[in-house]
């Protein structure tokens, strides 16, 4: 294990204990292990951005759960491993506009459901 990676561990330990509570204090539907994700269904709309969000090792959602997305957020898994909590800094620096998002374009637009 690299020291940068050793540096990012604690923020990505964090961030997928935050999702893990929150998921579980919102989610109203099923919750499976996918792709390497907890994924928590169910999730009220105002508890996640877009269609889903990416904590730690945890993906939020109403019900956008398909293995193409799954696929996409298990990419945001990896960046949350390897920036740990400096990963939502560097994504809000990156833009809202996925099209033009870094982490976003490195997830796969596509696969995201952006283009």
């Amino acid at each position: 294990m690299t020291f940068a990676r050793l540096l990012s561990l604690p923020g990505f330990l964090f961030a997928t204990a935050v999702g893990l509570v929150w998921g579980f204090l919102w989610s109203t539907g099923a919750v499976h292990v996918r792709h390497g994700l907890f994924v928590f269904t169910g999730m009220p709309k105002w508890t996640f951005g877009r269609g889903g969000s990416c904590v730690g090792a945890c993906y939020l959602t109403a019900a956008n759960a398909g293995d193409t997305v799954l696929e996409h957020e298990a990419v945001h898994k990896l960046q949350w491993q390897r920036y740990g909590m400096l990963f939502p800094l560097l994504y809000g620096i990156a833009g809202r506009d996925p099209l033009h998002n870094r982490f976003e374009i490195e997830a796969g637009l596509e696969k995201g459901g952006y283009v």
